[in-house]
């Protein structure tokens, strides 16, 4: 081989080793800097907002899910209060699907009857079988609240809480959620949503374009990665995680008092 051949095979050893280099340092950076927006708050995959339930409801947490669902609910009723008030003559329908996110839309359906709210209807299709959603819809009862299975036709007044599906929803949509979330998709009216806006990909976002598009989200505890596609008013609520008890999960912004919502575009 030429000393020419030779020069040029080590030039481009080295072009290739720094180009790895950069790579390498360029993974180590994104892996060790999560992606808040400059808010603190970085985004969750599906497992990692799985598994932080479950640690929360675990062991290290000590929380039970009727807890976690009482300040999830509380959190989504103060975001619909901030967003209409109920000085502005809205009535809320809280929709609510058959699991965990469907039951923070029933306490958060009865906080809103007690903010005052001329008219609070809850739409829960399926006939619950857990005892907590029972003792959830007793409660609801208690305040007023009109249950029913059915959405009603909107009005000029119509607010939209969406407890529909959380982060573990998977597709397909099944009925009888695909028709209620098209005619909610067909109101125009405003809609916030909880944790999810139902019929998004947890991590992908509305990829099918069957999903709702809604005004405001609501996400609990810490965004979910499909929140980074999102371009309506973001909050995020549900708190009740300790300090370090999570990386992705910073406490609550210097002031915030007893607020139980921080709005991230406000940060």
């Amino acid at each position: 081989i030429c000393f020419c051949t030779l020069l040029l095979l080590g030039t481009h050893c080295m072009f290739f080793t720094g180009c790895r280099k950069r790579i390498l340092s360029q993974l180590r950076s994104a892996m060790a800097t999560p992606n808040n927006a400059g808010h603190g708050f970085a985004y969750l995959t599906q497992q990692e907002a799985q598994d932080l339930d479950a640690r929360l409801m675990g062991d290290d947490g000590g929380y039970s899910v009727d807890q976690l669902m009482e300040l999830a609910g509380l959190s989504c009723a103060m975001v619909v209060e901030k967003e209409h008030p109920p000085a502005e003559g809205a009535e809320v329908v809280v929709v609510c699907g058959p699991g965990n996110n469907g039951g923070d839309g029933l306490v958060a359906a009865r906080h809103l009857a007690q903010f005052g709210y001329r008219k609070v209807v809850i739409v829960y299709p399926k006939e619950p079988k857990a005892d907590l959603y029972k003792r959830l819809l007793k409660q609801a009862s208690n305040h007023g609240i009109t249950v029913t299975d059915t959405l009603p036709p909107p009005t000029d007044s119509t607010v939209y809480l969406d407890a529909i599906f959380g982060f573990s929803y998977r597709p397909p949509m099944r009925a009888p959620y695909d028709t209620i979330i098209a005619s909610l998709k067909a109101s125009n009216r405003p809609i916030i949503s909880v944790d999810i806006p139902s019929g998004w990909d947890v991590e992908q976002g509305n990829t099918t374009s069957e999903g709702l598009t809604p005004t405001a989200l609501v996400s609990l505890t810490a965004p979910k990665l499909c929140a980074q596609t999102f371009k309506g008013t973001h909050y995020v609520g549900g708190r009740f995680t300790p300090p370090g008890f999570h990386p992705k999960v910073p406490m609550y912004p210097e002031g915030s008092g007893s607020a139980q919502v921080v709005r991230l575009s406000s940060l």
